[in-house]
């Protein structure tokens, strides 16, 4: 078996361990985007999330300890926003914002899909802001991502991307219900609608070749 390089699984480590952390600090009600952007000192709820994160996966925190330094390292990252804003998170390659409540049992990877929006870097930030706090309310879609600031060698552009995910494609009632929010918040451009089917295929917009199945 192949042995991970050692600052590549401090990296995953750092980036599972801030869904942990959003996670955990969800029940008592704040979002970490929100405890981060209000100014708000979490230090002790930090450090005990990150013990239970020790006990839960071990390997994982030894490894982001190896990496980045202890507790405060990490809360010192965050805090200045690290996994928060795609300008100033450079140890992950994406910053992932799902909607409130647990989603219902049954749903078809496959049949889920996601609008497309391409921004500049500089205009990242503000666009990702939006995008977030109205996934945060539930007023689109399941989950939104954003590329970050981190180089992605997987990258076909070199602007910043932000996906806005649906349940399912086929519900155009929905999927266009979605759209004319992202309108009311800004995204007047047309943008396109891709399929996870054709995300898992591989298939991706050429001269002459789109793949697409919606575009408003």
């Amino acid at each position: 078996m192949e042995e991970i390089d050692p600052e590549s699984l401090g990296e995953v480590a750092y980036g599972i361990f801030e869904v942990y952390l959003n996670r955990e600090l969800r029940h008592p009600g704040s979002h970490l985007f929100e405890l981060v952007e209000q100014g708000t000192d979490f230090t002790d709820d930090a450090a005990r999330v990150f013990e239970r994160f020790g006990e839960d996966y071990p390997d994982l925190a030894g490894a982001l300890i190896r990496r980045f330094g202890g507790i405060d390292a990490v809360y010192a990252s965050i805090r200045a926003g690290e996994g928060i804003l795609p300008s100033k998170t450079t140890r992950m390659y994406w910053i992932v914002q799902d909607a409130p409540g647990p989603l219902e049992r049954g749903l078809d990877d496959e049949q889920v899909g996601k609008w497309l929006i391409f921004v500049p870097p500089g205009e990242a930030d503000e666009a990702w802001r939006k995008i977030r706090d109205a996934t945060a309310r539930g007023e689109l879609g399941i989950s939104a991502k954003v590329s970050t600031a981190k180089p992605n060698p997987d990258s076909r552009d070199e602007r910043a991307v932000m996906y806005v995910y649906t349940r399912d494609w086929a519900d155009e009632a929905d999927v266009m219900r979605v759209r004319k929010r992202l309108r009311d918040l800004g995204f007047t451009e047309r943008i396109g609608y891709k399929r996870n089917i054709e995300t898992y295929r591989g298939e991706y917009s050429e001269e002459g070749r789109k793949v697409t199945y919606y575009s408003a």
